[in-house]
């Protein structure tokens, strides 16, 4: 009976963060509006532009494989996936046993690769100039995520991430200058991968400097819905996996309702507080020239290693 509530309380918790995800990008949106004196939309302005897409028709393109057609919903399914398994409110859950970084990396390594393929299967310029970028950038971006929650994982000796967690909320606040690069390195990937300024910029359309957007020009409907949904929940995986790796002070450790309360107020306070960061730096950023966004990732590819090298230096040797 104990396995089946907490499995359920999985489920709640894997839908509550679906369903909230769209609530970050809406706050990131207007606290950007007011650093920019601009009328602020609604925090809930996300919602009404998915209701909004999934009440629209579905125009695809006579050439369309089942590639095309698929793709937003694996790209979705990954996003879910890889939330189910992300510590959120607690970390003793059934999910526990797989909730490792490389399993991790790999959900978000399966929707790049469909989103890449359904970008060239149209056979449009722009897509297929999204998609060969998206997979040159990748290419960059997974190894230095991997080197900076490695550096975590070298010191808690496991890549499980709740593991992780509960080892970093045994030991307490401890001064690690690894910790420090790595979490500089991993907030660097986190803005490649989600598409942030100053790597892209997900709130136009300039057909020459766009990444993501490029792979998704094609679709409308349901399936751009579905996309934008998966990138709004993509936004909060690594806002979550930020904050509760180096901050995971207030997660519950156990299933109960005041433990549950507490993790709850914590991970709301910690997510504003990234948000608002977000949108400052957005607003004092601007978006890098395409050919320099390599440099920006081999510097956060070195900030992670050097976090790693500290680690081995300062606390293993």
């Amino acid at each position: 009976m104990i396995n089946f509530y907490s499995w359920l309380f999985v489920g709640l918790q894997t839908l509550l963060f679906i369903a909230i995800a769209p609530l970050l990008s809406g706050w990131i949106k207007r606290n950007k509006c007011f650093l920019q004196n601009r009328s602020p939309s609604s925090i809930g302005q996300p919602y009404r532009d998915l209701l909004r897409l999934f009440n629209k028709h579905i125009v695809i393109a006579e050439q369309a494989s089942w590639i095309f057609r698929a793709t937003p919903y694996i790209v979705f399914g990954s996003a879910v996936l890889a939330a189910s398994i992300l510590p959120f409110l607690a970390t003793s859950l059934p999910t526990a046993a797989i909730a490792d970084v490389i399993v991790l990396v790999s959900f978000f390594a399966l929707a790049r690769f469909f989103l890449a393929l359904a970008g060239m299967d149209i056979g449009t310029a722009f897509g297929g100039m999204g998609s060969s970028r998206e997979m040159t950038l990748s290419s960059l971006t997974e190894p230095a995520i991997l080197i900076a929650v490695f550096t975590l994982a070298m010191t808690a000796s496991t890549t499980n991430l709740s593991t992780t967690v509960t080892y970093i909320l045994e030991t307490g606040i401890v001064l690690r200058p690894s910790f420090i690069f790595a979490a500089l390195g991993l907030m660097m990937v986190a803005i490649a991968e989600t598409g942030r300024i100053p790597v892209d910029n997900p709130s136009t359309h300039l057909e020459l400097t766009m990444v993501h957007e490029a792979m998704i020009l094609e679709y409308s409907g349901r399936h751009l819905a579905l996309i934008e949904w998966a990138s709004e929940i993509k936004l909060m995986l690594y806002a979550v996996l930020i904050v509760n790796l180096f901050f995971p002070w207030g997660i519950a450790t156990e299933i109960s309702a005041y433990s549950l309360a507490i993790s709850t107020v914590a991970i709301v306070f910690k997510l504003m507080i990234l948000g608002t960061l977000l949108a400052i730096s957005e607003t004092m950023l601007a978006k890098l020239r395409l050919f320099r966004v390599p440099s920006y990732l081999s510097f956060a590819f070195l900030v992670s290693l050097v976090g790693m090298l500290s680690h081995v230096i300062l606390e293993v040797g």
